[in-house]
């Protein structure tokens, strides 16, 4: 399926709470991405988005709308050499192989535009989508963290996932 990462625009707020304001999508991120999404959540998170120089966080856009996003962020400190990607798509587009290459995508400007090794994410031991999304994509299983996960009520198992640039290239 066709798709574009694009930077966000102001305008794309109402497609990205009608697509992010969904508890499937909700539960396989972190207790920052609120359930139910608001008009507020949307603005503040385009606001986050617009904020870096140069860009972590693009816009999925599916059909001319918001259907998703991903970033790649920078650490700091020890883990200066690092980058966590994070992302989320539409419960509409799951399973038309946007994610995988998204990650491709975003893998290789992460690499050109910032000074790092390594990209990792992190995924729920039950999110097995994502996980196999992550491995078409080249990462692989760097680790398995028992319990270190605490989300509506439950406790879960934390996988993270990382390809290096060496491997890369």
């Amino acid at each position: 399926m066709q798709f574009e990462l694009r930077p966000f625009l102001h305008s794309d707020l109402n497609s990205l709470v009608k697509y992010a304001n969904n508890y499937n999508v909700s539960k396989n991120l972190s207790n920052k991405f609120n359930f139910p999404y608001t008009q507020s959540d949307g603005i503040a998170f385009i606001n986050l988005a617009l904020a870096a120089s140069p860009l972590e966080i693009f816009a999925i856009v599916v059909n001319n709308e918001v259907a998703g996003s991903i970033g790649v962020h920078p650490q700091q400190d020890l883990y200066c050499k690092n980058a966590e990607m994070g992302y989320w798509l539409a419960e509409p587009y799951w399973g038309n192989g946007i994610v995988p290459q998204a990650i491709k995508e975003m893998v290789n400007y992460g690499f050109k535009t910032f000074d790092i090794t390594r990209i990792f994410a992190r995924t729920f031991d039950t999110n097995f989508k994502s996980q196999r999304a992550l491995e078409k994509a080249g990462f692989k299983l760097e680790a398995e963290l028992k319990g270190t996960y605490y989300k509506n009520g439950t406790v879960y198992d934390e996988m993270v996932y990382a390809v290096r640039k060496t491997n890369h290239l």
